[in-house]
């Protein structure tokens, strides 16, 4: 009986040992992986970061121009959706026209949209590489 319990003991182990060493992650070059809520940025004009931002604010019209000196300047028509007054904050990441950041970066700011209402915000691009854009909203903190 000991001798039984005893190798059944090392054949245990044994067995946990090669199960321990052996390795299910496979060998190889990957491809990046994007999620996809991170894409959203590089494709659509107006990105909504927060679910209350999704519910209470829409976009209907964004109007884009070059200026004289090559500049883009773009201003948003945000909506308020809702019969009662909101704060939210607003940026918009100027790009170069393969959709990479031109590192201009306009701070947030604050758009207060009363019942029902339309406001403009408007943005300029620090220098002439700017070719298009993302605008940013988020709720006011």
């Amino acid at each position: 009986m000991k001798k039984t319990f005893v190798s059944m003991l090392a054949a245990g182990g044994a067995l946990l040992l090669a199960a321990g060493c052996s390795s299910t992650h496979d060998k190889g070059p990957y491809l990046p992986q994007t999620p996809p809520p991170m894409g959203y940025e590089t494709r659509e004009p107006v990105v909504l970061l927060d679910p209350g931002v999704q519910y209470s604010v829409t976009c209907s019209g964004i109007q884009e121009r070059t200026l004289p000196d090559g500049r883009l300047e773009v201003v948003a028509h945000l909506r308020n959706r809702e019969n009662r007054r909101i704060e939210v904050q607003a940026n918009c990441v100027f790009k170069d026209q393969n959709g990479f950041s031109t590192s201009d970066e306009t701070p947030f700011v604050m758009v207060i949209l009363t019942e029902n209402a339309t406001e403009d915000v408007k943005f300029a691009s620090m220098n002439n590489l700017a070719k298009r854009y993302t605008i940013r909203v988020r709720q006011a903190r």
